[in-house]
């Protein structure tokens, strides 16, 4: 991602979550150096995007979002693949990520990847929702 695709990724953003991140958090994590957001083209059209922190070991997934018009395409799973693709070619031990309690869809495709949920954080969310942290051992 460059700062040129800020605008086409906060469309997909705000298509994707009650609560969107901001032009200027998407600009942050462009300047983190331990920060790396990816993007999957379909063409010319952005898919999805998957924002991660490589930060002392360990690699954090962020944001993971795949547009409504790409869903159930295995774009999710193509941008999960390709960030613990590049934490096990870094000796990255352990991922980490919070989801929704409810979000089923989400829950469901890290758990096929190995990922276990290790804790709940009660109202993690702005709205109140808890958020299950979950692991996995890479």
């Amino acid at each position: 991602m460059t700062p040129a695709d800020i605008d086409v990724v906060l469309a997909v953003e705000r298509e994707c979550y009650a609560q969107p991140w901001t032009a200027e958090f998407f600009a942050q994590e462009l300047n983190s150096p331990f920060a790396s957001v990816e993007l999957l083209l379909a063409g010319e059209e952005l898919a999805g995007y998957l924002c991660c922190w490589f930060l002392e070991g360990e690699l954090h997934i962020l944001n993971l979002a795949t547009a409504p018009a790409f869903r159930r395409r295995g774009v999710a799973d193509t941008l999960l693949r390709r960030a613990l693709g590049i934490a096990r070619e870094h000796n990255v031990e352990k991922a980490f990520l919070e989801v929704r309690a409810s979000n089923e869809g989400a829950i469901s495709l890290y758990q096929r990847f190995g990922f276990q949920s290790v804790f709940c954080r009660p109202d993690y969310y702005p709205d109140g929702e808890d958020a299950f942290v979950m692991e996995l051992a890479l």
